[in-house]
């Protein structure tokens, strides 16, 4: 699996002063930048609409569910770990 590529806030805007410039080419732009068309018209509007606060950092959300779901996970391995114990006992207890 192909990992996603992060951008820095410098650059993507620069490469939205780019397309400001007279006679720029968004979808050229884009292909000499590496990245797609609608990739830099995203970064615009979310410049348009987020001012200073746009770019506001690395994945601090898809860190913190991912820690969510890492405790859930060592929640169900006890559940787990616990209902099979009791299993057996209740096997050898019927035996």
């Amino acid at each position: 699996m192909q990992q996603r590529k992060r951008y820095s806030e410098e650059f993507k805007r620069e490469a939205i002063g780019l397309t400001r410039l007279p006679g720029a080419n968004v979808s050229q732009i884009a292909r000499d930048l590496g990245i797609r068309a609608n990739q830099l018209h995203r970064w615009r509007r979310d410049l348009e609409t987020g001012g200073k606060k746009a770019f506001p950092g690395n994945g601090v959300a898809r860190d913190q569910e991912l820690l969510a779901l890492k405790l859930e996970l060592a929640r169900v391995k006890k559940e787990r770990d616990f209902l099979r114990d009791a299993a057996a006992f209740f096997a050898k207890e019927s035996s």
